[in-house]
């Protein structure tokens, strides 16, 4: 089957695949990729960390971010996941609703209350979660900004190299100062737990800390904020929902996991085969690079009926948005808790929001990252 073209849905490829070639080859720069499609057959290479290795990231991302977790298997893994899961502990995540979330989202829509009208993709969603990562990393609020376009630059990887290795070694220059100080000092910030975290008496090193570090900001950043982007528009489509989710606000999980299927961010996760495999009756060599089209898994009909619709009273069954197996997303609790304080707010305190008929129509785009590129509204001012 020949590579998506740019016109086509992306979904329209992957129903095509999942009916008609489940496991399909195309041409990526030469090189033949296996795109697997079906939910079974992406949940199956997942969790077979064996047969289906990580170390592709490490050679797509690792000029950018150097050592990252992505990239890495076995006891390296389980070793390097251990030293900085800690961070992300219920207790740590607590603390930073209250004094991280809350504060960042309020103040983003201070700016924009009084107006009438915003753009929210401008205004609030792509500031908001980047600059909730800065807090969490332990740096001024003010360089929220210049995350969020090191994040774009670095989520570039091996499409634009010297774009995203210039912004990968930006950042590890504003980080170096920080790093050095809570090695002396920690004060409780994600950098003083990475810095300081011990596992059979052992640290992390320099580039291990900083490897992190730079995959922390587009991950952590970048997923959520398209996320948030996706669920706001599913809400504003639907009046009556979003009704119903301002006077209930546990309706409010429900929609975002919706949309964690529905409109999955990051809707491809690559492997490299070890050894020889066969999946859905398609033989793949050695040494394959496979990519699990997690978006298409989250719209298999055979297990999600209506699936390309957004149903907030869908029968809920996981989803693959944050992977599963030894490498599903450390951070998937924190994404959960920031979209849920986020949009909670923008819900709250901006009353009668509405898309705004006025502009030109708007819907979610792209590929590999996908998301609304703008979200035009208009609400009451008090």
């Amino acid at each position: 089957m020949e590579p998506a073209p740019d016109q086509l849905d992306v979904y329209e490829f992957w129903a095509g695949c999942r009916r008609d070639e489940p496991v399909t080859q195309i041409d990526a720069l030469g090189q033949p990729l296996w795109f697997v499609t079906r939910f079974d057959d992406v949940e199956q290479v997942l969790r077979d960390p064996d047969r289906f290795s990580s170390k592709v990231n490490a050679d797509t991302m690792g000029p950018v971010m150097g050592p990252v977790i992505l990239g890495m298997d076995g006891e390296e893994h389980r070793r390097y996941r251990s030293l900085v899961a800690h961070a992300f502990r219920p207790s740590a995540l607590a603390r930073w609703e209250q004094e991280l979330m809350q504060p960042t989202i309020g103040r983003l829509i201070d700016e924009v209350a009084l107006r009438g009208h915003a753009d929210l993709v401008e205004a609030v969603t792509s500031r908001y979660p980047v600059q909730v990562i800065a807090g969490i990393i332990g740096v001024p609020s003010e360089a929220g900004e210049q995350f969020h376009e090191w994040a774009i630059d670095i989520s570039l990887g091996p499409e634009d190299y010297p774009t995203s290795k210039a912004a990968g070694n930006a950042m590890r220059q504003f980080l170096e100062p920080i790093v050095a100080e809570r090695r002396e000092h920690p004060i409780g910030d994600l950098i003083s737990d990475i810095v300081t975290a011990e596992v059979e008496g052992e640290r992390l090193s320099d580039d291990y800390v900083f490897g992190f570090l730079r995959l922390l900001l587009p991950a952590g950043a970048e997923t959520t904020f398209r996320v948030m982007r996706s669920c706001l528009l599913a809400l504003l489509r639907e009046p009556d929902v979003l009704a119903r989710v301002k006077e209930d606000g546990d309706l409010l999980s429900a929609a975002i996991e919706e949309t964690l299927r529905w409109e999955t961010s990051v809707t491809m996760v690559a492997r490299n085969t070890t050894c020889p495999v066969e999946i859905a009756g398609t033989k793949i060599p050695a040494g394959s690079m496979v990519a699990c089209a997690t978006g298409s898994a989250n719209r298999d009909e055979s297990r999600y009926p209506n699936a390309p619709e957004w149903e907030i009273d869908r029968d809920p069954r996981p989803h693959l948005a944050f992977g599963t197996g030894r490498h599903q997303c450390l951070g998937m609790h924190l994404a959960r808790m920031e979209l849920k304080v986020g949009i909670s707010a923008v819900l709250d305190r901006l009353p009668g929001l509405r898309l705004d008929e006025s502009s030109e129509a708007v819907d979610v785009e792209g590929f590999a990252f996908r998301s609304p590129p703008r979200l035009p509204v208009v609400f009451d001012v008090p």
